[in-house]
């Protein structure tokens, strides 16, 4: 009885593992394949009252949106007539409407999965549709507008759309399969076992769907599972130089025709890859393996993205132990705008010093990568010269501004706040400066932190007070009335943590002062160049144009900058490789 009641229990775990384990078969992850060089997908969809929240804020920001849109569309209109006009239409399908509702007339499922990916250098992009008649209808208005419809081709039982651009070398192809849309960019050469794994009527011999990939990614890193990427460097660089990839080789077919056209160069001599290139590629990979990035957070307040970068295991061995004195570089910035980037050029000599040395003993050959051989090249001299103080001393900057004035359009802008310079030897520093300045001749500083005003024919040019402050690895200068009394703080902050390299504090009203300096100035240039065409009446309407869609432009970025609370940001070093942050907490 007991070992009849342990079958049936087994047998019953064994049900609920397959259960947990059943994944959708016709999911878009499905139709990835395993070895893409790189996917953007969600392996689950926001809850309801998150989702409402984020269509809520993307309803209010689509006003201004729209109005960059309508900016490029009038950009377009003489390059390319026929992208401004299928740009218009689809202003025209939004305009006016929540997203929700665009999105019911379309037919897409906001509540769905989707995937955007490689197959190879080729890209696709499944989502699902709630009413697949909808959107063929909404497909049907864009090509309308287009002015050139799509050709209609069948491949097996299947009815889908072709467009041709013979100038390029590549097809888009768009297809409703079931409840999924798909799209794809492919060589116009395209063999039909290729289309057939981009629509799906084919499925690849093991998707990223089977090896859990992304679900494993997100378990590392932390990311939630609404929207995550990876690029697979050690997969992309070697398809794009080795010529093996069919996308790429249209593309450069293409490009070589053109040459040819002018030059009289013959194409096949531009099509030719030297043997060194797959293998300098891969080594290239190597050392920068893959990019992934995920939301750490997202909700109706608050967007955090993570990106993590991994690198060779002597590129994070160099830096994921290291702990910079650079003081502020260890808590956040507290100040409106707030950053702290570690320089530790003591520790960056050697290490890039060996990047050259590297290449320099195993230059590339490979044509298309051979401008790294004098890159690098100048890397290693930019290394040796950077062992003469002050730069050899450097540890890392602090910039903390407490508040900023564009200023107009022939003044400098106003601001106060504090700069920190973490130095092995502030003492040479400021002689360096008493050199340069003669002003500075009689200051003495001593490296108790003690705060002493600099002479005012120095501070002129500011048109403020300003002071200086030496710890033993730091010198300090506050700008401003006020600022003095911070410079204590500032040299005590914490320094930097082991691998830590950079913070980042900005508070939605300085981030609204930049936008605004920004818009007056470009706004200023727009007008100086009008003014330069008062003789040609077709140029001055052109000018002209220009200011409006300037001004345009950004009070669209001025709206968007409005629903900013606060942005912040971190960079540091792990042991698989380079970590960086960001936190965007919106009102």
């Amino acid at each position: 009885m007991r070992s009849t009641t342990r079958i049936v229990a087994l047998g019953l775990a064994g049900v609920l593992l397959a259960a947990c384990h059943h994944k959708d078969k016709d999911a878009p992850l499905a139709f990835v394949p395993a070895d893409t060089p790189y996917v953007v997908a969600n392996l689950d969809v926001l809850d309801d009252d998150t989702r409402k929240a984020l269509l809520a804020q993307a309803d209010a920001q689509l006003p201004s949106e729209l109005t960059q849109l309508r900016a490029t569309a009038d950009d377009l209109a003489e390059k390319d007539p026929d992208a401004s006009r299928l740009l218009k239409a689809l202003i025209a399908e939004l305009d006016g409407k929540t997203i929700e509702s665009f999105a019911q007339n379309a037919g897409l499922n906001i509540k769905g999965h989707s995937a955007f990916y490689g197959l190879g250098l080729s890209p696709v992009v499944r989502f699902e549709l709630v009413d697949p008649n909808a959107f063929e209808a909404f497909v049907g208005r864009l090509e309308a507008a287009y002015g050139k419809p799509f050709e209609k081709a069948t491949l097996g039982n299947l009815n889908y759309r072709r467009h041709v651009a013979a100038d390029v070398g590549v097809q888009v192809v768009l297809a409703t399969v079931g409840k999924q849309a798909v799209a794809a960019l492919l060589p116009t050469d395209a063999p039909e076992s290729t289309l057939r794994l981009a629509l799906g009527l084919d499925r690849p011999s093991k998707s990223i769907q089977d090896d859990d990939r992304l679900e494993k990614l997100a378990k590392a890193k932390g990311y939630q599972p609404w929207a995550i990427g990876q690029v697979d460097l050690t997969r992309l660089l070697p398809l794009a130089a080795s010529g093996k990839d069919p996308m790429f080789n249209a593309l450069r077919k293409t490009r070589a025709e053109a040459e040819s056209a002018k030059t009289g160069e013959p194409v096949a001599n531009q099509l030719q890859i030297a043997p060194s290139c797959e293998g300098e590629a891969t080594r290239i990979a190597s050392r920068v393996p893959s990019l992934s990035f995920g939301y750490s957070k997202l909700d109706e307040k608050h967007q955090n993205l993570r990106w993590d970068v991994a690198l060779a295991d002597d590129i994070t061995k160099a830096f994921a132990s290291l702990k910079v004195e650079l003081p502020g570089l260890g808590a956040d910035g507290t100040a409106p705008f707030d950053i702290s980037l570690a320089v530790p050029v003591a520790q960056l000599r050697p290490f890039w010093s060996a990047q050259a040395d590297a290449v320099a003993a195993k230059p590339f050959t490979c044509p298309a990568l051979a401008d790294l051989n004098e890159g690098f090249a100048k890397i290693g001299m930019m290394s040796q010269q950077a062992a003469v103080p002050p730069v050899g001393d450097l540890l890392g900057l602090r910039v903390a501004l407490d508040s900023f004035e564009p200023g107009s359009n022939d003044s400098m802008p106003k601001f106060s706040g504090r700069v920190l310079v973490a130095t092995s030897n502030p003492a040479g520093l400021v002689a360096m400066a008493q050199m340069a300045a003669s002003g500075l001749s009689q200051l003495k500083l001593s490296n108790d932190g003690k705060v002493v005003p600099l002479p005012p024919e120095v501070t002129a040019p500011f048109g403020t007070p300003v002071w200086a402050a030496m710890s033993p690895k730091a010198l300090a200068l506050a700008i401003g009335p006020g600022e003095d009394a911070k410079l204590g703080d500032l040299l005590k902050a914490p320094t930097g943590d082991a691998g830590r390299l950079g913070r980042l504090n900005l508070s939605g009203e300085m981030y609204q002062a930049w936008v605004k300096a920004m818009a007056a100035k470009a706004e200023h240039i727009a007008e100086l160049t009008a003014s330069t065409e008062t003789d040609d009446p077709d140029a001055a309407a052109t000018a002209k144009a220009n200011i409006e869609r300037t001004r345009a432009q950004f009070e669209s970025m001025q709206a968007q900058a409005e629903r900013i609370k606060s942005l912040s940001g971190e960079m540091h070093m792990e042991r698989d490789g380079l970590v960086i942050t960001s936190q965007t907490e919106l009102k």
